[in-house]
């Protein structure tokens, strides 16, 4: 079977943020986020990565990427717009944003023919991540059988404002059973709670949370985009709404279609949600290097 592909979704807008995060320097030598998921990716096998990427910026992201990752690793772009996979009849004039992340999975699923993994461009997820996620989509993917990462709730807050997680529900084998996007969470005081809708909700913090860490067999696209066919006669007057990867995932499980495993490998993630989250992933980096986690320049 071909090696592992790393699908990297780098098309959010970054509202949050106030700028393109995607491309915004945070190693020593200002390397990118993406670059040390890229590193960790070559290191555990994976043969090739896909960016989606919004139009404004592929050209800035090849500029970027391209000549740091020639020789390394196979690279590809594809670009996911409001009009990408839907028909003329679904098109919403008023709509402003792109579909969300399963929306995004389908844009690329002519560049993608191995299994592969499904990461944020703006989230560090640690070497470990990417082991579990190689082995298990080397040896045991399967059409019916795919995969997560779980972090705990604890450790993939933000000290800064709120954060979104899809909080996980398992099973006795440790298989994702179902997933519900919470989009208010933050830490009070010695308890973290989500308060959607003004009804607070107390989470455990050992609580499993997807950070966007997936495996997939490529068979998943071909049920994503039935899903995703049903997805849009239902919401076609709702320029709000989002066809998220974790509703493909609920879906399928609750169509007995696929289980998903959810594996262990999720111990060091930081992110950037907000500006003020700059600062703290740099020294998190940087302290990675000191470490000798990483090389002193990535990709020398």
């Amino acid at each position: 079977m071909n090696k592992p592909t790393l699908l990297i979704l780098a098309a959010g807008i970054g509202s949050r943020y106030g700028g393109n995060k995607q491309i915004d320097g945070f190693g020593p030598n200002g390397e990118t986020i993406i670059e040390y998921s890229i590193f960790d990716a070559i290191r555990a096998g994976f043969g090739k990565v896909v960016f989606i990427v919004r139009k404004e910026i592929l050209e800035t992201a090849k500029e970027l990427f391209l000549p740091k990752l020639q020789g390394k690793i196979e690279v590809d772009f594809v670009v996911q717009t409001l009009e990408s996979l839907v028909p003329s009849e679904y098109q919403n004039p008023e709509r402003k944003k792109p579909f969300g992340t399963g929306h995004a999975v389908l844009c690329a699923k002519d560049a993608i023919q191995a299994p592969f993994a499904v990461i944020n461009a703006d989230d560090f997820y640690g070497k470990e991540a990417f082991q579990a996620l190689g082995k298990f989509l080397k040896d045991e993917v399967k059409e019916n059988l795919h995969c997560m990462v779980g972090y705990a709730l604890k450790n993939v807050l933000s000290e800064n404002g709120t954060v979104s997680r899809g909080v996980c529900e398992t099973n006795e084998h440790f298989q994702l059973i179902g997933m519900t996007e919470r989009t208010a969470i933050a830490q009070e005081g010695d308890q973290i709670i989500s308060r959607e809708d003004d009804d607070p909700l107390v989470i455990p913090p050992d609580t499993p949370v997807s950070m966007n860490c997936w495996g997939f067999h490529p068979s998943f696209f071909e049920e994503a985009e039935r899903i995703w066919k049903a997805f849009l006669p239902e919401n076609k007057d709702n320029i709000k709404s989002e066809f998220y990867i974790p509703s493909v995932a609920n879906t399928l499980i609750e169509e007995k279609k696929a289980n998903i495993a959810i594996l262990e490998g999720g111990t060091t993630w930081f992110g950037v949600t907000y500006p003020e989250d700059k600062p703290v992933v740099v020294a998190a980096l940087q302290k990675l290097h000191k470490k000798g986690e990483y090389p002193e320049k990535l990709w020398e």
